[in-house]
């Protein structure tokens, strides 16, 4: 079959057609067919609805519904084939982002080429101005086959085996730049020999960018119950990066052991306020392989920065299928909530320190512990690795040479962090040459050698990338600072509180995102029931607030009060106090004083009527005595 565009050559082809009439449609001896469009070289085989009949619904999702259908296929006039396939629906885009939707899908299959453990792709298409994707239909999914044993659990054996299969197939789609965002057991499939594949490949990420057609959808990637903290607002909350899928991965296998869902029962705001909000993780069974164990732990760490790599993952799964640390079944004990498990002395997780491996000729300083704005303690304040030594210790250690000491010093590599071009991963910076889609401040993620770097902003989904040379060092934020808006901003990227007058309030840095983004809460402001008690902050808009810089003992009182709310009415209640306490002490020292003139002054005319009393017979008041006898009584 051939169908040929109605169009000139040379011209953009509409792919707002509902039956791709206007394309060019090329059925060969292949399985898929192959299309030619006379305007574009578009790389995802192009299936007219025509050949496709939706049979019935067999799954719904947050970003469409997946159908049950017919693929038929002519090789020539009297050989016609029918077979199966699934078809996956995308909810409606506008019409302005089809075309960029439709390009993300032909650059997504062109680098799902020669990926394993993936679905495999037969097409796309549109029917009734939606989008949809063709592929291979499987007979079940892992949630399928969870759903028909007893207790909805898998056997650790066989969660090892399936986990390795799907970690294999995200670690490769994540090389060719790919996030998956919706993983799922729904969303595992199984093949003809019990392997698990990746039945959604990354729709979550092809759709960034696009309007939705639900406002929710807008602001979260994914599944709301396997969806890490950065997926809700990615923008605000975010960046999203590899790690993130790591949350999602350990979900799924949490789900496989215990056979509960993830938050259930819980609502979609509710897992919002437990996962973004209260900062909780879900239970864990306890009794697994410690190796197991351990990286579950890592893959719900909050900053995404903390948690294992997908390589990470694979390593640890194939070490304990093959290592035997299991006969099949686990200690059950119950459910223990994950907990953080920091370096003992520099505050950051392994898997956070195992993400960069130094080499002879790296730059090298102290590391800072982790949300300090200073490094209290700088053995190597900078020098350069002249040897490396791996082999004594999973974190092994590196000879360092200091200017000014003659031998090399050998130091820890989790103590150390690495400098290229005077920046190393963690530092503030911002950009020469603003761009007022995000904030020109954020944290560098990562640097290679070359100078090239992945930087997260607010506003940004995802990691920004190019050159250190388009930076310089910003001012470093820290948890427990005092900020404030700056002067000069009227109309902040957050909302902010104002004081009594009108001025901005000062708040206290209680968390920092991975993107700059400053979670700031108000100790000086007194709450009630559902207000809100921490707000967000945009880096480049506040600046510091210290006794150090508040002028004059006012600004520093008004910073005192920042502190805590209580702190005027206690100062007030202090203050009444103390005037009464004076206010008593001066009315006693008053009443004594005059109790004791009044004394005085009795005493005194006590002598004197005793002293006139000795030449008259008769004794009277002085008063009277000074009516009656005048000057001459005195005499």
């Amino acid at each position: 079959m051939k169908l040929v565009s109605s169009r000139m050559a040379g011209k953009v082809v509409d792919a707002l057609s509902v039956s791709f009439s206007e394309y060019d449609f090329i059925e060969g001896d292949d399985e898929q067919p192959r299309t030619v469009v006379s305007a574009s070289n578009l790389r995802i085989p192009r299936i007219d609805p025509s050949v496709l009949k939706l049979r019935h619904r067999i799954g719904r999702g947050p970003f469409g519904d997946v159908w049950l259908a017919t693929y038929h296929r002519s090789t020539n006039e009297y050989d016609h084939q029918y077979h199966e396939v699934a078809i996956k629906m995308l909810h409606p885009v506008k019409q302005d982002d089809m075309r960029t939707l439709l390009d993300k899908f032909d650059d997504l299959y062109s680098k799902c080429q020669g990926v394993n453990n993936i679905c495999s792709f037969q097409g796309i298409s549109i029917i009734g101005g939606k989008i949809c994707i063709v592929m291979k239909f499987y007979e079940g999914s892992i949630g399928d086959k969870m759903t028909r044993l007893k207790g909805g659990k898998l056997p650790l054996p066989n969660i090892l085996r399936y986990g390795i299969n799907l970690a294999q197939g995200i670690l490769e789609l994540h090389l060719q730049g790919i996030l998956v965002l919706n993983l799922k057991p729904f969303n595992f499939l199984l093949n003809e020999t019990d392997q698990a594949v990746l039945g959604d490949i990354g729709i979550p990420y092809l759709l960034l960018g696009i309007q939705l057609p639900s406002s929710d959808m807008t602001h979260r990637l994914g599944t709301p119950n396997y969806m890490a903290p950065e997926q809700w607002q990615p923008e605000i909350r975010g960046p999203i990066s590899f790690e993130t899928d790591s949350w999602g991965f350990a979900c799924s296998i949490v789900e496989m052991l215990t056979g509960i869902v993830p938050w259930h029962g819980k609502s979609a705001d509710e897992i919002y306020d437990l996962v973004v909000r209260k900062q909780e993780k879900p239970l864990i069974p306890s009794g697994l392989p410690p190796a197991v164990e351990k990286v579950l732990l890592g893959c719900f760490e909050y900053d995404f920065r903390s948690r294992p790599l997908m390589k990470d993952i694979l390593h640890v799964f194939k070490s304990s299928e093959n290592g035997g640390e299991d006969d099949g079944r686990w200690t059950d004990l119950g459910s223990t909530i994950v907990s953080d498990r920091k370096h003992s002395t520099t505050g950051y997780t392994e898997w956070f320190l195992s993400k960069d491996h130094l080499l002879v000729g790296d730059t090298v300083r102290s590391r800072k512990p982790s949300n300090s704005c200073k490094p209290e303690n700088m053995d190597v304040p900078e020098g350069n690795v002249v040897g490396v030594d791996y082999s004594t210790d999973r974190d092994g250690f590196v000879l360092v040479k200091i200017h000014g000491i003659h031998d090399p010093l050998r130091v820890s590599v989790s103590t150390l962090e690495r400098v290229t071009f005077g920046l190393a991963a963690g530092d503030w910076v911002r950009l020469k040459e603003e761009d007022k889609r995000h904030s020109p401040v954020g944290i560098l993620h990562y640097i290679d050698r070359d100078g090239n770097v992945a930087v997260g902003f607010i506003g940004l989904e995802t990691l920004w990338k190019g050159s250190s040379s388009q930076f310089q060092m910003a001012e470093t934020c820290c948890i427990g600072q005092f900020v404030k808006l700056k002067s000069n901003v009227l109309s902040p990227r957050f909302a902010w509180p104002r004081k009594r007058g009108g001025m901005w309030a000062t708040g206290k840095i209680c968390w920092i995102l991975p993107n700059g983004c400053l979670v700031v809460k108000f100790p000086g402001r007194l709450t009630f029931g559902e207000e809100l008690g921490d707000f967000l902050a945009d880096p480049a808009e506040v600046e510091v607030v210290s006794f150090k810089n508040c002028p004059g003992v006012v600004k520093k009182y008004q910073h005192l009060e920042d502190f805590h709310w209580a702190v005027r009415p206690l100062l007030i209640a202090l203050g009444l106090f103390t005037a009464m306490k004076m206010g008593s002490f001066v009315g006693k020292r008053i009443g004594r004083s005059k109790a004791k003139r009044q004394s005085s002054v009795i005493h005194n005319d006590v002598q004197h009527m005793d002293h006139a009393g000795s030449g008259n017979p008769a004794w009277l008041p002085p008063p009277v005595a000074n009516i009656l006898f005048g000057e001459g009584a005195a005499r």
